[in-house]
């Protein structure tokens, strides 16, 4: 009895010894594996929310940048819960409620309602814009520094309004009466309307606004729009991205010509556009969070960022259709 106790007590220290060393062996081995991998010595893993105004090649295109950013730095160590909308505010505050319930390490709001939705519900995890125009306006800032001076930051769609005004008075010198067509509820899209109207002003061009508060609407105004314009202008507005099908089927029997904001929209009905890479500003905005997660910078300091270039483009299809020739700067879209 006395030997079998004896036994037993060496098989369990021995046991036990060895128990310890493979503890320790994994434990290193983790911490290896983890710092050689990603860089990230803490071997923290952070989650991201990424709430989507709606599905459209732009915002796409901004969220595949973000994405693609954060995995060059990060590697297999960032996770994203991507989130559509569907250009519904209600699921957007839903959507940002449910990231601030999962208490995610930083949510990319991708378009002007994802960010006010995301504003408001929360004030302490960082939050990074893209696709927004004016962060003043669709925050309801006052007295615009460049920074929010809040848990917001991030990055502007916005192409120069000077330069699109004169694109149009480039291609359509004769034009007398421009039609600014958008959605009365996009704050970002009455910012520009209202800043491209003062150059339309300075030169001595009639305007008028025409605006649909849904697309249920749209057919109508776009009527009302090609009855009174020489030019149609749109600006980057997400309602008309979503229904360029619908405007391109009124404008182009009327021969009305469409100057956009960016290039989703010429693409579907406008003869020409100023266009800023939104793929671009979209990994712009995804080393901003690598800066914010992981270096621990400061978002309430971080100055709003812009497209580093913009680029003159035309629709081929429709300037041939319309009979436009346009200067030898201009770059065809791509079409498939």
């Amino acid at each position: 009895m006395r030997k079998y106790s004896k036994v037993t007590a060496v098989v369990m220290a021995a046991a036990l010894a060895m128990s310890m060393g493979a503890c320790g062996a994994s434990d290193n081995s983790g911490a290896d594996s983890t710092q050689g991998s990603t860089g990230n010595a803490d071997g923290k893993v952070y989650n991201i929310g990424i709430c989507q105004q709606l599905e459209h090649p732009a915002l796409d295109a901004a969220t595949e940048g973000f994405q693609t950013a954060l995995k060059d730095k990060l590697g297999d160590k960032v996770t994203f819960d991507l989130q559509n909308a569907q250009n519904e505010q209600a699921n957007a505050s839903t959507i940002a409620n449910n990231f601030v319930a999962n208490n995610v390490d930083l949510i990319l709001a991708n378009a002007t309602t994802a960010l006010q939705c995301s504003a408001a519900a929360t004030t302490e995890i960082p939050i990074l814009g893209t696709s927004v125009t004016d962060y003043a306006t669709a925050l309801e800032i006052d007295d615009w520094t460049g920074i929010t001076g809040r848990n917001i930051s991030g990055t502007s769609d916005l192409a120069p309004l000077d330069q699109q005004e004169d694109m149009l008075k480039e291609l359509f010198p004769d034009a007398k009466n421009i039609a600014i067509l958008y959605c009365s509820a996009e704050a970002n899209s009455k910012y520009q309307a209202t800043n491209f109207e003062k150059y339309l002003e300075e030169d001595g061009i009639s305007y008028k606004e025409f605006t649909a508060s849904d697309s249920n609407d749209i057919g109508s105004v776009v009527q009302s729009a090609v009855e009174y314009a020489d030019v149609i202008y749109i600006p980057t507005d997400n309602t008309m991205a979503q229904n360029t099908e619908a405007i391109n089927n009124i404008t182009l029997p009327a021969k009305i010509p469409v100057v956009a904001g960016e290039e989703g929209i010429c693409t579907g009905c406008g003869v020409a556009t100023l266009s800023i890479s939104y793929y671009d500003i979209g990994y712009k905005t995804g080393e901003m969070a690598y800066e914010i997660l992981v270096n621990g910078k400061d978002i309430s300091s971080m100055e709003i960022q812009y497209a580093p270039k913009v680029t003159k483009e035309y629709n081929k299809d429709i300037c041939e259709t319309l009979g436009i020739t346009v200067p030898d700067d201009y770059e065809a879209i791509a079409t498939e």
